[in-house]
């Protein structure tokens, strides 16, 4: 089954502005050409400056990629504060009933909405 395009609501938008405008903020100052950021994390410059311009179509890995390399704190924490936060959700996650942690979608043929 083709993978269908979901359209980016309009916080996501400009969740994805922010974020662009941040990285590339700190690439400038760290005076990186856009071809300097993007061989640093393994892309061409016009995916580059599709992340910084908060294009949807863009992998969400490269995003936070970029982000990092240029020293963009996500979710407003900080390099071991992330690492702690995700520890902290998957021991959430591991306390939850074993039923709803299930990750496989069953498909009943019904794509009616």
């Amino acid at each position: 089954m083709p993978k269908r395009a979901v359209a980016a609501s309009r916080a996501s938008r400009d969740a994805l502005a922010v974020l662009g405008t941040q990285i590339k903020r700190a690439r400038l100052e760290r005076r990186w050409t856009q071809t300097d950021l993007a061989a640093r994390i393994g892309i061409d410059f016009k995916t580059l400056a599709a992340v910084e311009k908060g294009s949807p179509t863009v992998a969400i890995g490269t995003v936070f990629n970029a982000a990092f390399t240029v020293g963009v704190d996500l979710f407003g924490l900080e390099g071991d504060e992330l690492a702690l936060a995700r520890r902290r959700g998957e021991e959430t996650l591991a306390l939850l009933p074993k039923k709803s942690r299930a990750t496989r979608l069953k498909d009943d043929g019904d794509d009616d909405f």
